[in-house]
């Protein structure tokens, strides 16, 4: 903070008019509390007993500050969710009316659902800003609401003796369904915007220029997160790093509420920096009170997910502390005995499928149908993975092919491998040719979620940090599939792959194999 910053004089309030507008620039941090005069009875500092006034009180007025309207397209976006949950409650009593033709007054009912399950989703922090366009926690939301509306028909039939039994079995839990239905559907619109560059929040990031590099190309790949980076405020004074990058050095660290100003920002996002201490932070969020310009603090951690940091409190600094990943356990054993079974009922429900595909790969091309090749696993142990024959017989290796190469510096991949058949380049195409990999997970070997299986001479190139992807079971689909597959550069595929072995959890599985059909059908990355 630079050290010229206006101060009110004598401590005093401004007798500026209530309607005027201070610039942003213009914001004073607050000052710091004098020490009231303790002299004995009678001498010049005699004030302990007298009560000082309320005027000569360091007095900071946030709402006198210039505060930025909510953005437009959020403004928007929470309506779409209101109209969603409350399509949601009518439809939900419009099926309970179906199943009881004596439900009195319907129209008021579904007056009073609608209103109801709007408001509950507001109580509960369902519409909040930070819970929207990313992780697990709207959904939750969503389900609590729907558990509070089940306590709260019981608790109503018990005390009026009326009969809610159909809303209770149907009404609320179909509200509840659909209405994270409806939500997912929103979600899914708002990924579409941002990643065409629009629904997003406007971000400075300040910090060392090191970490600012690092963190804006992290946020620049996931365009899901809605903080579009509109420069930077470093230490340096040539910012040769970020013109790399192609990061708009705005300023300075002293200038950072000038630039904030001037660039229309929504947020802050202060990087972990030596620079951006404690005092430094605090007298920047001082100045920020009363703004609606968001102060965001990126902590330094990498690939640790929410769930696994908790905040510890105590009397002068709050302490982040990073749970340990879980590698066995009660969810590991559902995780393992999920994966067996829903393997087993997908090979029986695909079986006319096998037939089909085995038939296409024999007829058109020598050779077997099935081609094993031999990958590494959890703990390091070797297993032959399972595929459909994609390439032809004696087709040569990759060695003669390395010039061609078109994946990453470890990963050999070509778009137009002259080794893979017809049939082969369809069934990469739509991933079909790694079904018969449900065998694998049958026998324990895989999972139907993880990394992806590595052949021997690329883990002997792994470095200590890839190393971590070897403590759980390869995966037939991942965040490496979901996330670019063969478009992604070595790096990225290891990132992705520490990232979801630190992070495992349920329901990250679910959310990889929803967005692996998205993936499938559209084909990116497969080749």
């Amino acid at each position: 903070m630079t050290g010229n910053d206006s101060m009110t004089a004598g401590g005093g309030v401004s007798d500026a008019p209530e309607d005027d507008v201070r610039a942003l620039a213009e914001l004073r941090p607050v000052p710091p509390l004098t020490r009231l005069p303790t002299a004995g009875p009678g001498g010049p500092g005699h004030q302990s007993s007298a009560r000082l006034s309320v005027r000569s009180w360091p007095v900071y007025d946030p709402f006198g500050s210039r505060r930025r309207p909510a953005p437009e397209w959020l403004v928007h976006y929470l309506t779409g969710l209101v109209i969603t949950d409350a399509l949601a409650a009518l439809a939900a009593v419009a099926l309970t009316v179906a199943f009881s033709s004596e439900l009195p007054a319907p129209r008021p009912v579904a007056a009073v659902a609608v209103l109801g399950w709007s408001l509950l989703q507001a109580a509960v922090g369902s519409y909040s800003e930070r819970r929207l366009g990313t992780g697990t926690d709207e959904y939750r939301r969503v389900a609590l609401a729907g558990v509070v509306a089940l306590a709260g028909l019981g608790f109503a039939a018990a005390s009026a003796g009326a009969d809610l039994r159909l809303f209770t079995l149907v009404a609320a839990p179909t509200a509840t369904a659909l209405t994270v239905v409806g939500r997912g559907l929103q979600r899914g619109r708002l990924h579409r915007a941002r990643r065409r560059g629009r629904m997003t929040k406007r971000v400075v990031v300040v910090g060392r220029e090191v970490a600012v590099v690092d963190l804006v190309r992290r946020l620049r790949r996931d365009t899901t997160a809605g903080l579009q980076v509109v420069g930077a405020c470093v230490p340096s004074v040539d910012g040769f790093g970020l013109v790399q990058q192609g990061i708009p050095m705005l300023g300075d660290l002293t200038e950072v509420v000038r630039v904030l100003d001037e660039a229309r920002a929504d947020a802050v996002l202060v990087a972990s920096a030596s620079e951006t201490a404690a005092d430094y932070l605090r007298e920047l969020a001082w100045r920020l009170e009363g703004t609606r310009i968001e102060l965001l603090v990126a902590p330094g951690i990498i690939e640790v997910a929410p769930g696994r940091m908790q905040v510890r409190p105590t009397t002068s600094v709050p302490l982040v502390q990073i749970l340990e990943p879980e590698f066995r356990g009660r969810r590991r054993l559902v995780k393992a005995l999920a994966d067996r079974g829903i393997a087993a009922v997908l090979l029986l429900l695909s079986a006319p499928l096998f037939i089909a595909l085995a038939i296409a790969v024999r007829s058109t091309s020598p050779g077997p149908a099935f081609y094993r090749h031999s990958r590494v696993g959890k703990r390091g142990e070797a297993f032959d993975v399972l595929k459909f024959r994609s390439m032809a017989v004696d087709s040569g290796s990759i060695e003669t092919l390395m010039e061609h190469n078109e994946g990453n510096a470890v990963q050999f991949k070509m778009r137009r491998d002259p080794r893979v058949t017809r049939v082969g380049a369809f069934l990469r195409r739509y991933s079909l040719d790694e079904l018969p990999q449900l065998v694998n997970v049958l026998k324990g070997e895989m999972s139907l979620v993880g990394p992806r299986p590595h052949v021997t001479r690329e883990v002997e190139q792994y470095g200590a940090d890839m190393h971590r992807r070897l403590l759980v079971k390869p995966g037939i689909t991942g965040l490496w599939q979901v996330s670019g597959r063969s478009d992604l550069n070595w790096d990225e595929s290891v990132e992705l792959d520490v990232r979801y072995v630190e992070n495992w959890s349920l329901g990250l599985d679910l959310t990889i194999l929803w967005r692996t059909v998205r993936a499938v059908l559209k084909s990116s990355g497969a080749y």
